[in-house]
């Protein structure tokens, strides 16, 4: 596209990454967690009755260091490419890492309490009750503070290292398709163009990258899934996903419940969908770059950026105008990056930040259909983290039980819009095209969760071969997609660049869990469920200072219950039922 799209402004922290401001803020933060230390290391017990004011105390000096965290790596996801950034990302998270280490002795103070004496400090916790309990929650995975604090120092070289690493091998990559050198974003967009053959070629050309550079990723995927081994054996956790269900705040018999109905569906959902499209495409099987070629007919005339921000205004503002209202603060103060560019993080993401200052959104806006749903559910994303800001630091995170549920909800809000003003062959399209993102979102993300499964699993046996992790890799994805996709030899290089599976293992359940809870959801509100609206908001607005069952009780779900995540999946059947008809 050549039309200007915008670039974060992100002056809200600094005025640059060279800002003397930033040094002087470092320093306060060094002051407070040495002075914090020395106030109530061994002392916190003594301070029960008003432990609220304490866990304040700590919430706010917290800030600082999360101010810095944030600004360093948002002005790194856009700058990947320049030395000079790259650097400083690295020099603040040393920094921070070592300032940190102050504080270890806070939650382990809290969680070497006995029952009793911790019930004590609950007591006196006030709002913050249900962030005790979190904490409560790892006490059996918790180490002394020495062990926490060499973790901590030697995550900068172990883990993170490793992150980053994959993340500049990502950036670095190059594709050379028609002549010209593209990153990986610019790449995997054309295989969705609308011309079979430049999907072909693209496909062909990520292929050949993936595979010359698969010995690499064999190694930091081996390098991570050890370096997790190593941690869960020490913190006693008994299965790879433990660690992860632990911190989403889920319990492991949901997470199954939600994975067995999944893949229970492959057949009624995924394995059906395609076989309609290919008889639509005259092919017994497509081949997996046409598994989200553009439905015959659709609309090639590219979607310009004012078009995008007014179509999603008005899909949020016909659902309630407040969100409208929140959407807008993003365009109008630059909190949105969309252009492309070179050494900018493929993707898209909403960051959170801290309270104090506001959600930034991450997105490569190409014009097509799809990046006006990206940007529908980051901006989903934003909303919710806009909202539940006003809880603080320490009650303002969602964990990802709950994450997915704004943005998948924002989407849908959108594709309802696209589909109630278009024609009839732009409506096959759309219905294809979500179809296709629900399939992505739900059927596809259980796969990769199947997959990392046996990395994990597997790995506990010895280090993997880069062939064992592409068998892996072709098993789980071509079960999910079914017998009339078929998957060249090249495609068993794919699992290489996807990086939730190295900044987050297991992650990828969350936009299942989100996208058929809010199937749900949306399923009530069609109902017409009593002040839906006002739960729903009531929803985003309390982060994670609930439990995810109470904030789901005015909806009457029990996600342990396999019913709900079925009445989820029947809307992705539904829809293929609709496109059917349509045909």
């Amino acid at each position: 596209m050549t039309e200007n799209l915008p670039n974060w402004n992100l002056h809200d922290f600094y005025s640059s990454f060279k800002d003397e401001q930033i040094y002087k803020d470092l320093f306060v933060f060094k002051k407070f967690t040495e002075d914090f230390r020395k106030k109530y290391k061994d002392k916190l017990l003594s301070y029960s009755s008003t432990f609220e004011s304490i866990i304040e105390e700590y919430e706010n000096g917290n800030e600082i260091g999360d101010k810095l965290g944030n600004f360093a790596f948002l002005t790194y996801a856009t700058n990947m490419d320049v030395s000079e950034i790259v650097q400083f990302y690295q020099d603040i998270n040393e920094k921070l890492t070592e300032i940190s280490s102050n504080l270890i002795f806070f939650t382990n103070e809290i969680n070497e309490n006995s029952d009793e004496n911790f019930q004590n400090l609950v007591n006196g916790s006030g709002k913050y009750k249900n962030w005790l309990v979190n904490i409560r929650r790892f006490k059996d995975h918790q180490l002394d503070e020495k062990s926490e604090q060499i973790i901590l120092d030697k995550n900068l070289t172990a883990n993170s290292s490793w992150v980053r690493f994959f993340e500049e091998q990502i950036n670095d990559l190059k594709f050379n398709i028609d002549g010209k050198d593209l990153n990986s974003a610019a790449a995997l967009n054309l295989l969705s163009d609308h011309d079979e053959k430049v999907r072909k070629i693209a496909a062909e050309s990520v292929e050949s990258v993936f595979k010359s550079n698969v010995k690499t990723f064999t190694f930091i995927t081996n390098t991570l899934a050890k370096d997790k081994i190593t941690n869960d054996k020490w913190r006693n956790y008994s299965s790879p996903v433990d660690s992860r269900n632990l911190s989403n705040n889920v319990e492991n018999k949901v997470v199954e419940a939600l994975s067995k109905s999944v893949t229970l569906n492959y057949k009624n959902i995924s394995h059906r969908y395609y076989e309609i499209k290919s008889n639509i495409f005259k092919k017994d099987k497509l081949d997996y770059w046409d598994r989200n070629a553009p439905y015959p007919n659709s609309p090639k005339k590219l979607i310009k950026w004012e078009e995008a921000k007014d179509i999603v205004l008005r899909s949020y503002a016909n659902f309630d105008e407040s969100f409208k209202d929140i959407v807008l603060l993003f365009f109008q103060n630059n909190w949105i990056d969309a252009e492309l560019k070179s050494g900018k993080s493929p993707g898209a993401f909403a960051a959170s930040t801290i309270p104090s200052i506001h959600p930034y959104i991450l997105t490569n806006f190409h014009g097509k259909t799809r990046d006006v749903m990206t940007l529908a559910h980051e901006l989903g994303h934003g909303c919710h983290q806009y909202l539940s800001a006003k809880q603080g630091l320490l009650l303002s995170s969602t964990p990802l039980t709950l994450a997915e549920t704004a943005s998948v909800f924002g989407e849908m809000m959108t594709f309802r819009t696209l589909l109630n003003e278009s024609n009839e062959d732009t409506k096959k399209f759309l219905l294809a095209s979500k179809i296709e993102d629900m399939i992505n979102t739900v059927i596809r993300q259980i796969s990769f969760f199947e997959f990392e499964k046996l990395i994990h699993s597997s790995r506990k046996n010895g280090e993997l071969s880069s062939d064992q992790i592409c068998e892996f890799w072709m098993s789980t994805q071509s079960e999910s997609l079914g017998p009339h996709i078929k998957l060249t030899d090249g495609y068993k290089y794919f699992w290489t660049y996807i990086p939730h599976f190295i900044h987050t293992p297991f992650y990828v359940y969350a936009y299942a869990f989100g996208d058929c809870l809010v199937n749900v959801l949306i399923q009530l509100y069609d109902e017409g469920l009593p002040d839906f609206k006002d739960h729903y908001i009531n929803l985003l607005k309390s982060g994670g200072a609930k439990h995810y069952s109470e904030v789901l009780k005015p909806f009457d779900i029990d996600l342990k219950n396999q019913q709900s995540w079925q009445k989820g999946l029947s809307m992705i059947s539904g829809l293929i039922d609709e496109f059917e008809e349509s045909l």
